[in-house]
């Protein structure tokens, strides 16, 4: 049986990590690879709960460090599906920080993560629609191709004049 769409709901994930010292700089913050590392995984599954397939990365777009995330701090990472093209999907993440002694939690991150879903041979296959609900979702959505716009232009992979979404940008009416 094959699905055809998914709500965004389904592919909602929540990861949690406590802040070790072998994760930390001599400042006593969060190393940015591991945070990747974790997004990464964050991404991975929600990717794989979307998709019911094995996924890989295909782009990380602009990361950045808002709020170092210190030592002994929980990270929580919500990931989900913001929008599924023909094989790809691009994952929205929120990183927050938490001090569980003084209960303070503030948002030290924000990415968006695309990745494609394989077959066995590692193959790109298709994957479901996505069927966004809230308003929210509609609007991360909608938004989304233009993100991949973006990211197809800035890797070389769309010329700026084949962009449907950011040709205004780049080509204003005269």
């Amino acid at each position: 049986m094959t699905v055809t769409s998914k709500p965004a709901s389904y592919s909602f994930t929540i990861m949690n990590e406590l802040v070790f010292p072998n994760d930390t700089n001599p400042l006593h913050n969060l190393m940015g690879g591991r945070l990747l590392h974790l997004m990464d995984i964050a991404a991975a599954i929600s990717a794989q709960k979307h998709s019911n397939h094995i996924v890989v990365t295909a782009s990380v777009d602009n990361v950045s460090f808002k709020h170092p995330v210190k030592l002994g701090d929980v990270i929580t990472i919500h990931a989900k599906v913001t929008r599924a093209f023909s094989t790809s999907m691009e994952i929205r993440l929120e990183v927050f920080s938490e001090n569980i002694q003084p209960n303070s939690r503030i948002k030290s991150n924000e990415a968006y993560y695309t990745f494609v879903a394989l077959d066995e041979q590692g193959n790109p296959v298709p994957v479901p629609e996505l069927i966004p609900e809230t308003d929210e979702e509609k609007l991360l959505y909608e938004t989304a191709l233009s993100r991949r716009e973006l990211r197809l232009i800035l890797a070389n992979k769309m010329r700026p004049e084949n962009a449907t979404q950011l040709k205004a940008l780049f080509f204003p009416e005269v």
